[in-house]
């Protein structure tokens, strides 16, 4: 199982990525998704996820509806226009850095070898 100090920094986009190749989804429906997807690699968790998605929503990505289900109400999460543009965006930058991640851990590679650029 992935540990979550390191899911931790890719939760955020790893919800824009679904949300982007879904019309909307609901909460424990993501949750699903993701263990699907990583086959039980990654649980994500209530605890982790809804911070996540009301934080979207207060930056404008997402929005919200509501619809009743089985005599109960469910959330379902959908990007906004501007959304969209933060998925792609940080979806491409968790890309990169994935990349750069696979070069640093390939055998042999040494980290003199980087130079580092602070901030």
């Amino acid at each position: 199982m992935i540990s979550k100090e390191l899911l931790k920094g890719s939760l955020r986009s790893i919800v824009l990525k679904l949300l982007s190749e879904n019309k909307k989804m609901y909460g424990y429906e993501i949750t699903q998704k993701v263990e699907e997807l990583t086959q039980g690699q990654i649980k994500l968790t209530f605890g982790a996820l809804y911070p996540i998605l009301h934080k979207l929503e207060t930056d404008g990505a997402v929005i919200t509806e509501s619809e009743i289900f089985n005599n109960r109400v469910r959330i379902y999460y959908k990007l906004t226009k501007t959304g969209r543009s933060i998925a792609k965006e940080k979806v491409k930058e968790l890309q990169e850095f994935i990349e750069m991640i696979t070069t640093l851990m390939k055998p042999g590679y040494s980290l003199g070898m980087v130079k580092v650029i602070s901030q």
